[in-house]
């Protein structure tokens, strides 16, 4: 048998050379400038298992094999040092002393790793387990028991008055097996009554999570392989757990009780995780701040192809060209090249503005696709979701932002479920076709996309509060969506002018589409002739699956498009003085136009996505500098979706002005160019007429 004082001895030497006790003796200050005298006092010890094992390797694999007998240990090591210390005088029994051990990490060994899709359902060794996972919804912070006071009834007994029973939140009880009525005395055996004024109370939240994998399908239906974890300690780095069986009829889930939290994110896949440590590796837990989650995860890479980049350096020369050829070969397994170039290129700018890191989704942008074949675009916004860093479709039947339901393992408080806008964050919400939603449900997502805010109304008399409150939680992702042009709309019909006009938008109010930043006509300009070439493009796809056929001088993989998004979008980009002038200037000069002609006010956040545009543009590009050329695809972009939304200004450009040319043409390419060189031309003349104090940075020639 191991010798405990040697291994106590080991504990406070460990404690010494952290920085332990200087730790514990600040952790006392604030308990003696209270005259309250509480049942228990809370210590949080930081343990590094690396450390402690070259101080004690027996200490050690106690740590990391038996956590709650090294509590044990580190409770009474930090009890005899506040004794000795007179740290806190009104500390009389260890009991008093309650002691949270928080492991820095792990050891990188599969023992010690628990997969939550394979872990077996027996019982394993007794170690903590790191596990990787997911929040798909949350609780109310609500109060819980940590300690209380337990009084003989006998008067004439010892244990009548004093701290001698004592009792302590152990992890993994409910509230009721931590004060209950039937305690016996352990020195007559008479019953114990608990002195409710020395009851500490702390905060508890559960967290019910899924692996990433499972996201999807955990989201909309809870019998999938999830986890309660209720995080009954301030949130630190890490997850210390200890399961309980929780038994809900014929089924069984497991709960694991959390005491730390780190998100973090790992180096194969780019999506924010959560370690946590458990003492049996046949439970599940998965626990992380604020929800987050993804159908789809790509990952980060740190270098574009070498195929991107050879067309980089070919198109040194035409500043118009690489986002050209990128768009072109784009989603060659959906669609045939020159088929919705327009979306392709938008669907890539989209790309490369989201980012996994919710702060930096200030100029994320939401599309909407107008169009008559919705089949091939819900595969093509499909086929884009995967290269997404986070990506998560909405299933019409689904919760869209956020749902209550009744907490099934605690008080009975509130559980908000995170719907799939919530799931998405810092990533792209695809919603799909927009007739499958009812009137109710389109004004939900108008109200969503024009406060990025989505509230949830709980009734405190239905969840155990005093008041009703109203939550509100931030949006932070994008969202893609397409509408069918032929489907009879809810409002007036408009005729479809295809350069003057308005379009037809079907189901889609026009308060909805502008609440979309940017709004796209995907028509097939050839007629019947694109008609057919989509038809023969999926009938070869069916018959001759994987076949080459569209043989290019460049060819470019789906890995290779993950690698360049995943590039561009890493790169900061900086606009210049040119770009910023010519986006001010297109502002300002729309804005007055559209309000005399038509009454339209030019918000602000129409200066957001002119500028997301442009960025977007010129990463995709893999440039840094954000010059006029991207300013100038930025403004066809948005005055195409102005005009289909209100009808068109004194700019008049053609429909499809990103690629307004013949794909079968020979000089495609350079035909383009000079096309786009001529609106280049167009845009600063309208400039220069409508927008106030354009002469002092355009001039006439």
């Amino acid at each position: 048998m191991v010798d405990i004082l040697s291994l106590k001895e080991s504990a406070l030497v460990y404690l010494d050379r952290s920085g332990g006790l200087q730790k514990l003796a600040e952790d006392c200050r604030p308990f003696n400038g209270s005259h309250q005298i509480e049942a228990v006092y809370r210590f949080c010890v930081i343990v590094n298992p690396s450390d402690v094992m070259e101080v004690d390797p027996v200490l050690g694999e106690r740590v990391l094999c038996d956590p709650l007998g090294s509590t044990a240990l580190f409770q009474c090591v930090c009890f005899l040092a506040i004794k000795t210390l007179s740290l806190i005088k009104k500390i009389h029994t260890q009991s008093q002393v309650n002691v949270i051990l928080k492991l820095t990490h792990l050891p990188p060994f599969p023992e010690y790793t628990l997969d939550l899709c394979s872990f077996p359902c027996g019982r394993g060794p007794m170690r903590p387990v790191t596990m990787e996972g997911l929040v798909i919804a949350m609780t109310r912070v609500t109060k819980y028991t940590q300690g209380a006071r337990f009084l003989c009834v006998n008067d004439e007994c010892p244990c009548s008055t004093g701290f001698h029973h004592i009792r302590v939140h152990a992890p993994g009880a409910t509230e009721s097996a931590t004060v209950r009525s039937d305690f016996s005395c352990t020195s007559c055996s008479s019953p114990l009554r608990e002195d409710v004024k020395f009851r500490v109370l702390g905060d508890r939240q559960t967290a019910r999570g899924a692996d990433p994998r499972q996201s999807a399908r955990c989201s909309e239906r809870p019998s999938a392989k999830v986890a309660e974890v209720p995080v009954r300690h301030p949130v630190s780095q890490r997850v210390l757990g200890i399961p309980a069986h929780v038994h809900q009829g014929s089924d069984i889930t497991w709960s694991v009780e959390a005491n730390g939290v780190q998100t973090w994110e790992p180096e194969r896949k780019a999506v924010l995780k959560t370690q946590l440590q458990t003492l049996f590796p046949c439970c599940l837990s998965i626990t992380t701040v604020k929800p987050l989650s993804c159908c789809h995860t790509s990952a980060e890479p740190r270098e574009v192809c070498g195929s991107f980049w050879k067309l980089s350096k070919a198109t040194e020369g035409f500043r118009w060209r690489f986002s050209a050829i990128a768009a072109h070969r784009f989603g060659l397994d959906v669609a045939p090249p020159g088929l919705y170039n327009t979306l392709k290129l938008s669907l890539l700018l989209s790309l490369v503005q989201n980012r996994a890191d919710a702060k930096e989704t200030t100029y994320n942008f939401d599309l909407l696709a107008v169009t008559t074949d919705t089949l091939v675009l819900d595969r093509l916004m499909t086929y884009s979701l995967s290269l997404a860093c986070r990506g998560v479709r909405h299933q019409a039947s689904g919760e869209m932002f956020a749902s209550l339901a009744r907490d099934e393992h605690g008080a009975g408080t509130a559980n908000i479920h995170a719907g799939s806008a919530l799931l998405a964050t810092g990533g792209i919400c695809m919603l799909g076709d927009l007739g499958c939603y009812k009137k109710e449900r389109l004004d939900a997502i108008q109200s969503v996309l024009e406060s990025c805010t989505v509230s949830v109304f709980v009734p405190g008399k239905k969840y155990g509060e005093d008041a009703d409150q109203l939550l509100n939680f931030p949006v932070h992702c994008s969202f893609w969506a397409l509408t069918d042009s032929t489907e009879a709309s809810r409002r007036c019909r408009r005729a479809d002018c295809a350069v003057l006009g308005t379009a037809e938008m079907g189901p889609v109010p026009v308060q909805l589409a502008d609440a979309f930043g940017l709004v796209l006509q995907c028509r097939h300009v050839g007629g019947e002739q694109a008609l057919l070439a989509q038809t023969l493009h999926m009938l070869q796809q069916a018959v001759q699956p994987g076949k080459l056929l569209y043989p290019s001088c460049w060819e470019f993989s789906t890995q290779d498009y993950k690698e360049l998004v995943g590039h561009a979008r890493s790169l900061k980009a900086e606009i210049s003085a040119g770009a910023e002038k010519i986006i001010h200037g297109y502002y300002m000069a729309s804005r007055r136009v559209r309000t005399q002609s038509h009454g339209v006010k030019m918000s602000v956040a129409s200066v957001k996505l002119l500028i997301s545009l442009a960025e977007a543009h010129c990463k995709l590009c893999l440039r840094t500098q954000v010059l006029e050329e991207d300013a100038v695809i930025a403004i066809l972009l948005c005055e195409n979706s102005v005009t289909l939304k209100h009808g068109a200004s004194a700019l008049v450009i053609p429909p499809d002005a990103i690629f307004p040319c013949d794909v079968g043409n020979v000089d495609y390419y350079q035909s383009r160019d000079e096309t786009l060189d001529e609106l280049h031309q167009n845009i600063l003349r309208f400039i220069y007429s409508y927008a106030p104090g354009a002469d002092s940075y355009i001039t006439e020639e």
